[in-house]
């Protein structure tokens, strides 16, 4: 079963399936490795049957975007992090063991990862399929049952995904719902055992409100600022090549994309310049427009334009690396030293504008960083390791990227989270599984119970044992 796109607005829809769910849990309540196993399997053969008709469901909703970001930074990943689960979906779930102190001894000590039930999932419109397969491929390995709610503004997505979701793990172990905020609202509303939800950082506070009515724990996958750093050693072209394939990729609306950069003083006029060649080999013109994915909905160019022709009348210097974006009166661009109260450098852009801020010596720059909310992802660009593991110590950030931008994402064995405003908790891999999961400590007692020997009623062989454990006189 899987709540269909008709159902938007059923209040009523969404609670039945979360009772489904919940009972399945109890009948239930630990799957087996093999079960979860094929579940996952199943998954994977459902997105790679609809391969093609993904990519046009996605163009489609976005109103143009890239067939290939769409089966890189969507279908590959997702098709990755199952497979990465199903391989190793044995070894997390054996029990691990702790330590036993000598006093505490004989026994057993180890934790038993276990399912918590029913996990929510609220996923996004950016990259519809891989935040919304992302994090139930982690539930469904940590052997939960799954409400998973993509965003409304992908209805061709959504639907699809509803389709692939019964069909390969049916309605008692996942199942996808619809709808607006009122759907939003209640699905928060609902005694989840764990909810994750990837979004704007607004929605995330109002999520975790409404999750602490049941003291639902949550993840927060939330996005920020997130700086490039390009230090004065950095290989200038290679650190732009990378910043505008990491910008503009899906037209800057990735949560980990980097969001401004920092560039030393002197070196400003060339970064421009780089940037300036790189972006035409990813995004070449095409009829009078760059070949890049649109910007999503009328709301977001509205709000994009708007941020531009903010920096422009304060006096920021706007240079354009390519031809009018889809759906934009401008293409991508840099915007040279905006001022810092404008909403370019207040706000996560989430389109195709990288402002560049120069910094006169690495100190300054870290500071930069330091004294604004922590980002979801830093960038540093260079080749002094000695700055850079300075830069790794203190600076804070929910993941970071040496020479590169984006692939800390696509790397199934690394956690994946924000920090503070961007958010809290972490998946990916293990870090999924274990989110997932109750790691319930177990302690097995065996043989001649020593500990019995410091228990009432004191005598004075206690008082001695006692004070041996503890010291003194």
């Amino acid at each position: 079963m899987a709540v269909e796109q008709g159902t938007d607005g059923d209040l009523a829809a969404v609670s039945q399936a979360f009772d489904r769910l919940a009972a399945a849990a109890r009948r239930d309540p630990y799957p087996s490795a093999g079960q979860r196993q094929e579940q996952l399997a199943a998954l994977e053969r459902a997105l790679v049957h609809r391969r093609d008709t993904l990519v046009q469901a996605v163009d489609a909703d976005f109103g143009g975007r890239l067939a290939h970001e769409t089966l890189f930074a969507e279908i590959f990943v997702s098709l990755e992090g199952l497979r990465h689960a199903r391989r190793r979906l044995a070894g997390w779930m054996r029990p691990r063991r702790r330590s036993v102190p000598l006093t505490l001894g004989p026994g057993r000590a180890w934790v038993q990862p276990q399912p918590l039930g029913v996990v929510g999932i609220i996923a996004p419109w950016n990259y519809p399929l891989f935040l919304a397969l992302g994090p139930l491929a982690g539930a469904l390995a940590a052997g939960n049952r799954v409400l998973l709610k993509p965003s409304e503004l992908t209805p061709r997505t959504t639907a699809l995904i509803s389709d692939m979701v019964a069909e390969a793990v049916g309605g008692d172990t996942a199942i996808v719902v619809s709808g607006g905020a009122e759907v939003g609202a209640q699905f928060g509303r609902l005694p989840f055992d764990h909810i994750l939800f990837t979004g704007s950082t607004r929605v995330g506070r109002l999520v975790m409100k409404a999750a602490a009515e049941n003291l639902t724990p949550v993840t927060l996958e939330l996005g920020g600022k997130s700086p490039a750093l390009v230090l004065p050693d950095a290989d200038l072209k290679s650190a732009a090549t990378d910043i505008a394939y990491g910008k503009f990729t899906n037209a800057g609306q990735t949560c980990v994309a980097p969001d401004y950069a920092l560039v030393p003083r002197a070196r400003g006029e060339d970064f421009v310049a780089a940037l300036a060649a790189a972006v035409p080999t990813y995004f070449p013109p095409e009829g009078g427009a760059s070949a890049m994915s649109a910007v999503f909905g009328e709301a977001g160019r509205r709000r994009i334009a708007t941020m531009v022709a903010e920096a422009k009348s304060r006096g920021a210097v706007v240079r354009e690396l390519g031809p009018p974006a889809p759906g934009l009166d401008i293409g991508p661009a840099v915007v040279l030293d905006p001022p810092e109260d404008t909403a370019l450098q207040r706000e996560e852009i989430f389109g195709p504008i990288l402002p560049v801020v120069p910094y006169d010596d690495v100190d300054q720059a870290l500071d930069y960083v330091r004294d604004r909310p922590r980002p979801l992802a830093l960038y540093l660009f260079g080749r002094d390791r000695a700055v850079i593991d300075r830069a790794l110590k203190t600076t804070a950030a929910g993941g970071v990227v040496i020479n590169d931008t984006l692939i800390h994402v696509a790397v199934e064995d690394l956690p994946f989270g924000g920090v503070g405003p961007s958010g809290m908790g972490r998946y990916h891999g293990r870090d999924g599984f274990d989110t997932f999961s109750h790691l319930k400590a177990v302690f097995d007692r065996a043989g001649p119970r020593l500990d019995r020997l410091v228990r009432p009623p004191m005598k004075p062989l206690h008082r001695w044992v006692l004070r041996l454990l503890v010291g003194g006189g």
